[in-house]
């Protein structure tokens, strides 16, 4: 089963667990506001599943929109938050104009925020090529991982992920032509430590 297909078929059940803003981390709501509120131009929530910061970046007065690879998810969104843009799609179409409201070159800010642990290593320069593309220059991308001491995959609860050293994802990040402008690190209790990185196209 596919990454795509496990999400599927759990996605209910995944946005009734942790498909609401208030099931977030207050931390989370903080860094993914303020990070928000320094963007200029629209929002795309890449990744967005059941689409909750999608519908709160647009509640609070930003251009968002949200695309992710999974039906499900995006049937939910759409059922949830009516009004709010959403998409079936890839990393890979965030440059291929397939989108409605803008096309590549054109965000303003990209969130990916815990959208890339599913992603083999050796998968994570060509998408954050394709994010640095969707952006426009000096555009923002926020990410979000699970920091750890070395890179090595656990079992997550859908589907296999992966750790990352937040200087790794760093360095990856610079190499794709990106400058990196913020690191925090985090570590809840009972939770995987992790970090937000921001990052400006070059």
């Amino acid at each position: 089963m596919t990454t795509t297909e496990a999400y599927g078929a759990r996605a209910q059940e995944y946005a009734d667990l942790l498909g609401t803003i208030e099931a977030m981390a207050p931390q989370d709501r903080l860094c993914i506001e303020s990070w928000a509120l320094a963007v200029e131009g629209p929002i795309l929530d890449a990744g967005c599943g059941p689409g909750h910061w999608t519908a709160h970046l647009a509640a609070l007065g930003h251009e968002a929109r949200g695309i992710d690879p999974v039906p499900e998810f995006v049937e939910i969104a759409r059922r949830s938050h009516p009004g709010v843009g959403y998409d079936v799609g890839s990393f890979a179409e965030l440059t291929g104009g397939s989108l409605r409201t803008a096309h590549a070159g054109s965000w303003g800010g990209v969130l990916a925020w815990y959208s890339l642990i599913h992603l083999e290593p050796g998968e994570l320069p060509d998408v954050l090529a394709q994010l640095r593309a969707a952006l426009r220059p000096a555009g923002s991308l926020l990410l979000g991982i699970f920091d750890g001491r070395r890179q090595e995959s656990f079992a997550h609860a859908v589907a296999p992920a992966w750790l990352w050293p937040a200087e790794t994802m760093a360095q990856l990040l610079e190499d794709a032509g990106f400058d990196v402008v913020s690191l925090e690190r985090r570590e809840d209790p009972g939770a995987r430590p992790h970090a937000a990185l921001i990052a400006e196209r070059r």
